[in-house]
């Protein structure tokens, strides 16, 4: 509820005094209102001339039943960049341009689960790595695709090779991946639920980046072009190898349960900065596309 002019979260057990907690709403990116959870239209509209995106959800932030659409909230006085959403346009409508982005965020995503991988105690440990020469060998077969098509199949080569370092380094023989299977009845099934419940949050930071940016989720580089959220999923991407997969396991093995894993994994993307460098990587794949236009634009003065 709005209170004082300030946005704050309120508990009510049946008690004279309630406990109000603040939320500074001019630096949140986005508020995940649990079951039971409900909102004042005043508050509504403060969250909306912040910016801050609004969804229901489970218990813990997941599943992600709903969110507010920013149509909706948004206030006439908004102010974000428009720089971004039309770079954006210009490369989802250019066949060359699209795939040169789509190579960039597959790049980004090779070497950043390469780094984070590199740097993660449990998986040295577990003597699990990217080898130097598999990082190679993909970045070659990324820049030799000549198409979208070409380039999910290199995608699709690199989860297989992830999964299965994943799997042998902790010993899960008999692992697959089954999205959405719901079941823990072994080690297998918890890292498969882990994983889903991860993947979750995983699309909540890159929404949240987005709508920073105010670029349009429906304006994907490689995934999905028949859903309108499609391009979560190309930025969700950048990140899930690196953190998501690995803590995965990681929890299965020490026996976590689901909050412990949320726990650890939002600390995780906190420590990283991930919100912070999605958001870079987003800027600069724009950024190439707007410095080419000014290029054209002096070459055509000239």
């Amino acid at each position: 509820m709005q209170k004082d002019d300030r946005i704050v979260y309120l508990t009510s057990a049946d008690r004279e005094v309630e406990r109000f907690f603040n939320i500074p709403e001019r630096n949140t990116a986005f508020v995940l209102l649990g079951k039971g959870t409900s909102i004042t239209d005043a508050a509504a509209r403060k969250l909306a001339e912040s910016n801050v995106i609004v969804g229901f959800t489970g218990n813990g932030g997941s599943p992600l039943f709903c969110s507010v659409d920013q149509v909706f909230l948004s206030p006439q006085s908004e102010y974000r960049p428009t720089e971004y959403m039309q770079a954006w346009i210009q490369i989802w409508i250019d066949d060359a341009a699209r795939v040169k982005a789509a190579k960039t965020l597959l790049m980004e995503r090779f070497r950043w689960t390469s780094a984070a991988w590199a740097a993660n105690p449990d998986l040295k440990q577990q003597k699990i790595e990217i080898p130097v020469s598999m990082l190679a060998v993909f970045a070659e077969k990324t820049a030799a695709a000549e198409d979208v098509a070409h380039l999910m199949a290199v995608e699709a080569e690199w989860a297989r090779n992830i999964y299965r370092s994943l799997a042998r380094g902790f010993s899960f023989e008999d692992f697959r991946r089954e999205e959405g299977k719901q079941s823990k009845a072994g080690l297998e099934d918890t890292a498969n639920s882990f994983i889903d419940h991860g993947n979750y949050i995983a699309y909540g930071y890159a929404a949240a980046a987005l709508n920073v940016l105010g670029i349009s989720f429906a304006l994907p580089v490689m995934h999905g072009k028949t859903r309108r959220g499609a391009l979560v999923f190309d930025v969700a991407d950048l990140f899930k190898d690196a953190i998501v997969l690995p803590l995965a396991f990681i929890a299965s093995q020490k026996g976590y349960r689901d909050q412990a894993y949320r726990d650890e994994l939002i600390d995780a993307c906190q420590t990283q900065g991930i919100l912070d460098h999605v958001i870079e990587t987003i800027i600069e794949t724009a950024s190439e596309k707007m410095l080419n236009n000014q290029r054209v634009s002096e070459a055509k003065q000239e």
